[in-house]
């Protein structure tokens, strides 16, 4: 009985704390979480279509939102396979054919490792407090809302190819747990998910996350982060095309 009558009297408290919580701390929190001088991890990529189903393991490194380089340990026949990220570029490399291809223009918006997330994904980095204008749909009101609605719409010039982006932030830590992208009518596009919430390199965040598409949602992608460290040394030729290669 006391277990239950705490609980009440915690969310009641959550749900007055949730009024004073601003759009703009709320976007900032999104920017902030994932972002630090460098970081490096391991991360499981399944990813399941009509047709086929198939499993990736991959490593990481980033230099602030303009560097990343993820290189496939596993399986053996993706072995080597890597993809670099230098500012608005991005190069494969395919070590069967030992060739390094840049990704054209024209291909951003093509599958990014034959998943459901696209090369323009890697490559934007919008943020959301700077690139879009943002506003309250819901609030938590320590009852039966426990999440922070938000709608937000691309500024004016933004590097964002979505018509809106309304996200669900959870009022127990503020991190999202659902995206869903939305087209220029107003259609939703995708819907990103996030689950599995733990501290992983000293933060809380997201363990997991899935990539649905509208269109076919019996498909999806999933990325499971298996380990993830921030503000790590890196060698200074992490992020060159030699580095790709190896």
């Amino acid at each position: 009985m006391r277990t239950g009558v705490v609980a009440v009297l915690l969310l009641c408290t959550a749900g007055a704390r949730a009024q004073d919580v601003t759009v703009e701390e709320l976007m900032r929190a999104q920017d902030d979480a994932l972002r630090g001088a460098s970081s490096t991890g391991t991360m499981t990529m399944r990813v399941k279509t009509a047709r086929w189903e198939r499993s990736l393991t991959m490593q990481s490194w980033s230099e602030g939102t303009e560097k990343t380089l993820v290189r496939i340990l596993a399986p053996a026949k993706e072995k080597g396979t890597a993809t670099l990220k230098v500012e608005g570029n991005i190069w494969n490399y395919l070590p069967k054919v030992d060739r390094t291809i840049k990704v054209p223009g024209s291909m951003m918006g093509g599958s990014w490792m034959g998943s459901h997330f696209t090369n323009d994904d890697l490559v934007r980095e919008a943020r959301y407090s700077e690139d879009f204008t943002c506003a309250f749909v819901e609030k938590p009101d320590g009852k039966t809302r426990d999440h922070w609605v938000i709608d937000c719409t691309p500024r004016p010039n933004a590097p964002v190819v979505w018509g809106r982006v309304r996200l669900a932030i959870r009022a127990v830590d503020k991190l999202a747990d659902r995206i869903d992208y939305l087209d220029e009518k107003g259609a939703r596009v995708r819907t990103l998910v996030f689950s599995e919430f733990t501290t992983l390199g000293g933060r809380k965040l997201a363990r997991m996350m899935r990539m649905v598409p509208a269109d076919k949602p019996d498909e999806f992608t999933e990325v499971h982060q298996d380990d993830l460290a921030f503000d790590v040394k890196l060698p200074a030729d992490t992020f060159t095309l030699q580095a790709l290669k190896k």
